[in-house]
């Protein structure tokens, strides 16, 4: 395939891609741009491998602003269930297979229902499908009566697979990004943290040495990924990806996204694979789980962030222009231990007294 033929695949993806999330950002508007100011952030410490740890003091932590250290001006360490939390189950039929969901289904369903079916926090059950996503009206802590939902959910007809190719792989993509938008608008006025487990394989991460963007479209993504970020944040939305392939998902594909985890600064550094499910799962914090194939498991892996965590906030410093991305660091003195959270944010600058109101 020619270069010329890729730059305009490259077009005609992005169009389709992104027209989902603008459109739901009309309708539902992610939050605005606001000036640098405080910045509130849940970590997680853990080993690296094995349960968070709870009641380390502050000054075992130190943290980083664009590597730069800034004092941290309120500090809280939360167990479980001392502060409102809600948690989003999320089953994804476009991107995984007949056999794995089938595969799938009754092990979430045993996750549900340990704890004779008592669930930790309000949880709400959403499942994307081909024709859209479905989420329960109400979140309830009755893991039998969400086990129960799931079995009434058919999985249907599915006219994109891992197999329909680069067009459907964008429209696979087009319909993570539109739940995700629609979950997050949802859930944007509740208090606490938000925890989502997208149980997925991923979206498709698009991306290539030959699958270039026009600079006006790399502008469009990147607000698009500056718009991500901000409601992520703001509304304190932690992302999972739960891979329910388990061992029998290749180690490349498995490991790909990682080459696009790390914050874009501008535009012209942007590639779709910044919008794909496992980039946005680590730079909010979370984790991307597989290789196991007991996914009840990886379930009550990604819950445990929940029973032992810190509130860390600090003032963001004054940001010289528009969009201005920060990496964000959180260490821990204590040796073995590593902390989780946000991996950045972009700053605005201060808006003057006398500056014209929007």
């Amino acid at each position: 395939m020619s270069t010329r033929t890729y730059r305009r695949i490259s077009l005609v993806l992005f169009g389709s891609l992104l027209s989902a999330a603008f459109a739901t950002a009309q309708q539902a508007p992610l939050s605005p741009p606001a000036p640098s100011g405080k910045i509130v952030l849940d970590v997680v410490v853990s080993p690296r491998s094995g349960p968070p740890v709870a009641n380390l003091p502050q000054q075992n932590f130190t943290l980083l602003d664009n590597k730069t250290s800034r004092p941290i001006t309120s500090f809280h360490a939360f167990a479980q269930s001392q502060e409102p939390t809600q948690v989003i189950l999320v089953i994804d039929n476009v991107n995984t297979s007949y056999e794995t969901i089938a595969y799938a289904r009754p092990q979430i369903e045993k996750f549900l229902r340990a704890n004779d079916g008592h669930l930790a926090y309000p949880t709400t059950l959403a499942v994307v499908n081909d024709d859209g996503t479905q989420i329960q009206p109400h979140p309830t802590t009755d893991g039998n009566a969400l086990s129960a939902a799931l079995d009434q959910y058919e999985v249907g007809l599915k006219f994109l697979r891992r197999d329909t190719g680069i067009w459907g792989a964008a429209d696979r993509t087009d319909l993570g990004l539109r739940a995700l938008n629609s979950l997050m608008a949802r859930d944007s006025n509740l208090p606490g943290r938000k925890i989502i487990l997208w149980v997925s394989p991923g979206w498709p991460l698009l991306s290539g040495p030959r699958l270039d963007l026009p600079y006006k479209q790399e502008q469009q993504i990147f607000g698009t990924i500056i718009a991500l970020s901000n409601e992520l944040r703001t509304t304190h939305t932690t992302l999972y990806n739960i891979n329910p392939i388990g061992a029998g998902e290749g180690v490349l594909r498995s490991n790909y996204y990682e080459d696009f985890v790390k914050g874009v600064e501008k535009p012209s550094q942007v590639v779709l694979g910044d919008l794909s499910l496992q980039v946005l799962a680590t730079q909010s914090g979370g984790q991307v789980l597989y290789a196991n194939n007991d996914i009840t498991a990886l379930l009550q892996q990604a819950m445990a962030d929940t029973t032992a965590y810190y509130e860390l906030t600090f003032d963001a410093p004054p940001a010289e222009r528009p969009d201005e991305y920060h990496n964000i660091q959180v260490q821990v003195s204590s040796p073995g231990l590593h902390a989780r959270t946000l991996q950045g944010y972009y700053a605005q600058p201060m808006r003057s007294e006398n500056a014209p109101q929007q």
